[in-house]
């Protein structure tokens, strides 16, 4: 069966979708993952104290990505399946699970990670707790860590093309402008009466 080519873009020139680097950028929000084989995909992400592991296959040319808000449920935290995937302990394993369908192998998986910034002083650090556990699990299932940028306290632009492994990630600076510095008025002078009669209405 023939696949008809996508539609063009009279403004661009190209197929719909794809931006100028000749990828096809596909968003990934807070609770979601993405897996994929396509050469032209690029999975985006913007991170707080969230993290984001890219998982990849070099053999098979597969990749995913996922992005969770919290480690792990509180303890007796009753989950069900629409919540599971905002948790690391699952959103993990949905994601390597999702791999293994396309055809990828847990023992050739390579691993980046980013995120897990502590945006708040003074708050808990669910950042560091992030981090701390993509770590722990890569560690524990024996995925080899090549790539991370984890901590600080600045958010991220991540950008992770699954089907060749390339991952980069850019910090993203707080836009608001700080509020202007106080304006000192001059004060009044009083006003003065010149010498003499003063007259009254």
């Amino acid at each position: 069966m023939n696949i008809p080519p996508p539609p063009i873009s009279a403004m661009t020139g190209r197929p719909v979708g794809v931006r100028a680097d000749g990828l096809r950028h596909v968003g990934i929000i807070q609770g979601e993952r993405g897996v994929s084989a396509d050469p032209q995909v690029m999975y985006t992400t913007v991170l707080g104290s969230c993290v984001s592991a890219c998982l990849y296959d070099p053999e098979a040319k597969v990749g995913g990505i996922n992005h969770f808000l919290l480690a792990e449920p509180q303890p007796g935290q009753i989950i069900d399946a629409a919540t599971a995937h905002r948790y690391g302990v699952h959103a993990m394993e949905l994601l390597i699970n999702d791999m293994l369908r396309l055809g990828a192998r847990r023992d050739r998986l390579r691993a980046h990670l980013y995120g897990g910034a502590n945006l708040h002083a003074g708050m808990r650090a669910i950042g560091s707790d992030n981090a701390a556990f993509a770590v722990r699990f890569l560690q524990q299932d024996r995925i080899p860590l090549v790539v991370q940028d984890l901590g600080g306290t600045s958010a991220r632009r991540v950008d992770f093309q699954p089907a060749v492994g390339r991952s980069r990630a850019k910090l993203v600076r707080d836009t608001v402008p700080a509020p202007p510095p106080p304006r000192r008025v001059a004060p009044v002078p009083a006003p003065t009466v010149a010498s003499g009669d003063l007259d009254l209405f």
